[in-house]
């Protein structure tokens, strides 16, 4: 029932030849690898205007000097991240960067954040998108996080089946909010050039503001920087795109930033021109739409692209994530499970980890996006500066083409980048402590796991010194758990003559019933009379714990004469796999005591039943 479920649900598998149809052009890729960047602009001047309309309505007017700088900053990032493409196809983004050009504690600093912010990235914008559900069916309000977990599980089924089928899904969204978003600007634009729209900003480009800070103004960027969350997506998916990988991928991001840059500029210009103030029950993107259209059939339309893209750009997350920790394990700081692949050639456990951490972080926050957003940036902007200062090493190390010209884009990118994460530390530290505790608790589990994998490669790792330690033995002991006298028990102890120089049947007897265990004994040495038949009482009803003190003793008289031992453990498998629910797990309970045994090696022997 499981396999058809799944088949259902995920598809049937791919072969892994067909991994090349599966490769992403400009256009999925833009649709795939955007939707987080792209929606950020529904709430990025929003973050803007909260802070500013603190001080006053006159204090919006700076909202177009913080979105000049945010726009430098992207030009910076997307010039730097083009670089990165370039200089490392493998994909992986500022982890691999970080991790080249400032050593591997960097470049696991990068990585951790990241990891986290793709987890925040899912968090954000699934609840942004409930929001917007609620804001449209208030009566829903009360199943807000419940909401939210569900659409975490939607998006994750979806990239479960595979990139080439979620980027088709998301192709509608996606470029429906960028058709609706540039009818929007464009049409607001040709109303203020016609003059159907009057000027209604509360402040003259360069007026005095009374009371205006420059903490006030760089807690607004620090708020607005927020717009530039996704730009690295794609730097981190390269390995995703059709032939020539680097070149599409530079492509796609140039694209992608040059929508975004638009988007944001004219949404900031509209919400100034318009004197449009942030509200609690309607957002700045909501004002600016009806503004233009009214309440018509258009302007419904932009609230549903907008409500669309805002729960479909959790799919960003799920497709950066699993490289990134593909990269991570790989170079063994994660487990390597995160390097298979499923049946729809995706990487199945990163998608899942992502969506559990989601769900996670949602229940957290109660599924409040503002309590998300400061730490969300941090996440990002950490990992920008070690990406971007590494490549100004990167351009001194290999000084290729116009490596000076490059060296001052990455400096202007890093030092930007560094300024904001010192703005959010100072002036969001109630909202962005968690990472001073987060970073270094993951920081530590990177190298537990790298300790262990190090460990276990030197130990299995085959040398001169080990081949001359080899052990050559004497014999081998068998002991076979026996429970009653079956066709299993007889099969096992056949199997255990043909193995064994030495066999002992071992049987463990409760006080409930004397006389059956005295008949059990009987009869086994009446069918076994050449091999040994123990049995051990267990007045607390404990198999276990017997077993384990049998085994120990014998393991070590079997040493001193250089036998092995062996601990057979029989059990019978039921025709049917649903069956096994029918039957105790005592064979299971054994085989994992007796693991953890040294000088023991566990067998089974599986009796399989036709009926």
């Amino acid at each position: 029932m499981w396999r058809y479920l799944k088949r259902f649900l995920i598809g049937k598998p791919l072969k892994t030849s067909d991994e090349g149809g599966q490769a992403l052009t400009k256009f999925k890729a833009l649709a795939l690898l955007s939707s987080d960047a792209l929606s950020s602009v529904a709430y990025g001047t929003e973050q803007i205007t909260t802070v500013l309309i603190t001080l006053s309505a006159a204090a919006l007017m700076y909202q177009l000097w913080v979105a000049a700088l945010v726009l430098v900053l992207l030009f910076a990032i997307t010039l730097s991240y083009q670089q990165i493409i370039h200089a490392y196809p493998s994909g992986g983004g500022a982890y691999v960067v970080a991790t080249t050009n400032w050593g591997q504690s960097a470049g696991l600093v990068a990585g951790g954040s990241l990891l986290v912010d793709y987890m925040l990235t899912v968090a954000v914008s699934v609840t942004s998108g409930t929001d917007a559900i609620i804001s449209a069916i208030p009566s829903l309000s009360a199943h807000q996080v419940g909401i939210s977990i569900l659409l975490v599980l939607l998006i994750m089924g979806l990239n479960l089946r595979g990139m080439r089928e979620s980027a088709s899904f998301l192709t509608l969204p996606v470029y429906f909010f960028i058709a609706m978003i540039l009818i929007m600007i464009g049409w607001g634009i040709y109303e203020i050039v016609t003059g159907q729209i009057v000027y209604h900003a509360a402040a003259h480009i360069g007026a005095p503001v009374q009371g205006m800070t420059l903490v006030l103004f760089f807690r607004a960027f620090s708020s607005g920087s927020s717009s530039l969350t996704g730009v690295e997506a794609i730097s981190n998916a390269v390995p995703n795109f059709k032939k020539p990988k680097s070149h599409n991928a530079s492509a796609t991001l140039a694209i992608m930033a040059t929508i975004l840059g638009f988007f944001f500029g004219g949404i900031t210009f509209l919400s100034y021109y318009l004197g449009i103030r942030p509200m609690a029950d309607n957002t700045v993107l909501s004002q600016i739409g009806s503004a233009i259209f009214g309440h018509g059939l258009i302007y419904y339309l932009l609230q549903l692209a907008t409500a669309a893209i805002l729960a479909v750009a959790a799919n960003t997350g799920f497709s950066a994530f699993p490289i990134l920790a593909y990269n991570l394990a790989k170079d063994k700081f994660l487990p390597h499970a995160y390097l298979d692949r499923g049946d729809r050639l995706g990487y199945s456990n990163g998608i899942i980890s992502l969506a559990l951490g989601a769900i996670v972080l949602i229940i957290i926050f109660h599924g409040k996006t503002s309590l998300l957003i400061p730490l969300y940036a941090v996440g990002v902007f950490v990992p920008f500066t070690l990406s971007q200062s590494g490549m100004i090493r990167h351009w001194f190390r290999v000084r290729e083409g116009k490596w000076p010209l490059k060296a001052m884009i990455n400096f202007l990118g890093a030092f930007i980048s560094f300024s904001l994460v010192v703005f959010l530390f100072w002036l969001h530290f109630g909202n962005v402590w968690p990472y001073l505790i987060v970073m270094p608790a993951l920081c530590y589990m990177f190298y537990r796991i790298h300790l262990h994998y190090m460990n276990v490669a030197r130990q299995l790792k085959v040398t001169a010194e080990s081949e001359s330690v080899n052990h050559h033995y004497d014999g081998a002991t068998v002991i076979v758990l026996v429970s009653n006298v079956t066709q299993v028990t007889a099969n096992a102890i056949d199997y255990a003559r043909s193995v064994g120089d030495y066999v002992i049947a071992m049987h463990v007897s409760f006080d409930e019933n004397p006389r059956k265990e005295h008949k059990t004994a009987q009869k086994f040495k009446v069918e076994f009379p050449d091999v040994r038949f123990v049995d051990i009482h267990s007045s607390y009803r404990s198999i276990i714990t017997p077993t384990l003190r049998f085994c120990d003793v014998i393991a070590k008289r079997a040493a001193e004469r250089n036998f092995t031992t062996t601990v057979l453990v029989p059990q019978f498998v039921p025709r049917r796999p649903w069956q096994n629910i029918l039957h105790n797990q005592t064979a299971l309970r054994l085989r994992s005591a007796l693991n953890t045994r040294e000088n023991i090696i566990v067998s089974t022997y599986s009796y399989h039943l036709k009926r």
